[in-house]
């Protein structure tokens, strides 16, 4: 069974992960505003964060390869390739059109916001 990402499920992630880190700044500028020293830290590299247009195309092109995927075992099953059976091309056939439907709304609800903020009056 293919399991889907709720679009509000993934939100509620982001929302609690987003939390998490200003609680950390929170904590990490009261422990420098007393002048307290632990000891050493471990200093971690900073994470480059990936912009909104890259994490899109990304998706986008997940979406693309899971469907090309799907189109070339239903060609070799077509084709009467031994090593393709059917599951394995309904499978295929299945998560390709779950991801282009989770695609789909995630573009629709951007679109409403975009519409929504441009509705907005100054």
């Amino acid at each position: 069974m293919v399991q889907r990402a709720d679009i509000n499920s993934v939100l509620s992630d982001i929302r609690s992960l987003r939390s998490q880190m200003m609680q950390n700044q929170r904590i990490e500028q009261d422990q420098s505003v007393r002048g307290r020293v632990d000891g050493p830290r471990n200093v971690q590299e900073p994470r480059e964060i990936p912009s909104f247009s890259d994490m899109l195309g990304n998706a986008v092109n997940s979406v693309n390869d899971a469907q090309k995927q799907a189109n070339d075992l239903r060609t070799a099953f077509d084709m009467g390739d031994p090593n393709v059976d059917i599951t394995r091309v309904m499978i295929a056939a299945q998560k390709s059109s779950v991801s282009f439907e989770a695609l789909t709304q995630v573009r629709n609800r951007v679109v409403r916001a975009y519409e929504d903020i441009m509705n907005m009056p100054i």
